[in-house]
């Protein structure tokens, strides 16, 4: 057998992510006001391109001036003829599989309606998140002993940084006001005593001694590993062992439960207002029980291509490099209209759905929400699991009982129901929420009782599973709760 060179013809197909594609997957996860700023640059930037039809507030559609048909202008399937390209390719395209996106016409999904229990509300997605202070500012009145403890240590709360630090010395808040070191004392401690622990304090040292001492572990061994973070930040842990006079386990034991503390606790709360939340789709209830859903069309106008500026143009083009620009404008109008149509209709299937399967959210509340994941939607919509990961980030769906996230309808199965399906985590922490809400000040709910309260309405949780949960939704321990409702009973 002799080996010698040769060549060979071979025909192969094969699936290329050209740069429109890749931009038209791009879009389905933009929200709204993202594609608005998309559209208004694609404006600038296309001479064919126009606001077709603008919606004004009380629902009246007024034309553009420059989007009436013109005799002697081609047609639209003509014009799109003319741009065609890859501009009827389907979005629905994954890097590795590139599904082929199959649409249907009609986008009302029918569902029962009513009242109910409601999750959480636009408040809890956006808006005007509480500022440390306002949030410091409602606890000194219950806790603070007379009025003028209360006004000095308003005034401290006022003087905190965003972490929470007090940046200036108690002898300028003496001279401020006028009072004595020890007053400007007294309030301080008051300060020192709110919610989120560390708060007031003048030194990280200080912050996370006053976290040591809420945890009741500021012992003599953790108050000389605090009052030497300096050695700590060098790793100099064979003298700090030395220092405290501990052995290795109760060191790794010390240092666990100092990196546990929060160094800035301010941070966790906002120093302004955000940006308002719009949403992307407008769910209400139709005549006949069901749901109609429509793309807010408040923020994202509708373009079409100029025909009369196009006629001007071509009949203006005499060379081939002018008729190549404005056809080269043309298909990437033509593309630009398609994919922002192709991306509402992909938009309207995901969100149609999610109210198919989620009905009992709609009708009842937060309780009656299914554990669903995106690979469900993505094979009864028939479109790739990543597809649908697109559409429902950074969108908000709008309904009777509030503005949602659409990702806040994706949650996993937990508890092992009777069903044998579980219930969602968002109906867990709903459930955790009611029943810290209804106890009483001397009869406390701790984690374990949950956890007893929790499995006789059939949610077999952990322990730790539940102090998650309860976490999440920012609801102290039981410890923390006690005290606050304690303060809140002297008030």
């Amino acid at each position: 057998m002799s080996l010698g060179p040769r060549l060979d013809l071979r025909q192969t197909q094969s699936l290329v992510m050209t740069p429109q594609l890749q931009q038209a997957i791009k879009l389905l996860a933009l929200s709204n006001l993202e594609i608005e700023t998309f559209i208004g640059e694609a404006l600038e930037a296309n001479p064919l391109l126009e606001a077709g039809e603008v919606r004004r507030e009380d629902g009246e559609v007024v034309a553009s001036p420059g989007a009436e048909a013109s005799p002697e202008a081609p047609t639209a399937d003509e014009l799109i003829k003319a741009g065609a390209g890859e501009a009827d390719a389907p979005l629905d395209i994954d890097p590795d599989t590139l599904d082929r996106d199959r649409d249907t016409g009609d986008w009302s999904a029918h569902s029962g309606g009513g009242g109910g229990e409601d999750g959480p509300d636009i408040s809890e997605h956006g808006g005007e998140a509480p500022s440390l202070a306002d949030h410091l500012e409602a606890q000194v009145g219950p806790a603070s002993p007379d009025a003028r403890t209360a006004f000095i240590a308003r005034h401290i709360i006022g003087l905190l940084d965003e972490a929470g630090y007090l940046p200036v010395h108690l002898r300028e808040v003496t001279l401020d006001l006028g009072i004595a070191m020890a007053e400007a004392e007294a309030a301080l401690d008051l300060v020192q005593s709110l919610d989120p622990t560390g708060v007031g304090a003048r030194a990280l040292g200080e912050c996370l001694a006053l976290q040591a001492k809420e945890a009741d572990r500021y012992d003599p061994c953790m108050q000389v590993l605090i009052a030497n973070l300096d050695l700590l930040a060098k790793g100099s842990f064979a003298q700090l062992k030395r220092i405290c006079d501990v052995d290795d386990e109760d060191f790794a034991d010390m240092l666990a439960e100092l990196r546990g503390y929060d160094p800035k606790p301010g941070l966790k709360f906002g120093g302004g207002g955000q940006a308002p939340i719009v949403p992307d789709i407008l769910i209400s209830p139709t005549p006949g029980n069901g749901w109609d859903i429509q793309i807010n069309q408040a923020t994202l106008p509708k373009l079409v291509i100029n025909r009369k500026y196009y006629v001007s143009l071509r009949g203006g083009c005499t060379d081939k490099q002018s008729k190549g620009w404005l056809s080269e404008k043309l298909a990437d109008a033509n593309w630009l209209i398609k994919a922002l149509d192709q991306r509402q209709k992909t938009i309207l299937k995901v969100a149609a759905e999610i109210v198919k399967q989620q009905d009992g959210f709609f009708r009842k509340g937060v309780s009656e929400l299914r554990p669903l994941t995106l690979r469900t939607v993505a094979e009864a919509i028939e479109m790739h699991e990543s597809t649908v990961s697109r559409v429902t980030s950074n969108k908000y769906l709008n309904c009777e009982r509030g503005t949602f996230e659409l990702k806040y309808f994706f949650t996993s199965g937990v508890g092992g129901g009777a069903d044998g399906e579980g219930a969602s985590a968002e109906t867990v922490k709903a459930r955790i929420k009611a029943l810290i809400d209804s106890e009483g000040p001397s009869d406390i709910l701790s984690d374990d009782t949950l956890v007893d309260l929790l499995k006789k309405e059939g949610f077999d949780l952990a322990r730790r599973t539940v102090a998650k949960y309860r976490e999440a939704i920012g609801i102290g321990s039981s410890v923390q709760r006690r005290r606050q409702k304690k303060l809140a009973g002297v008030s």
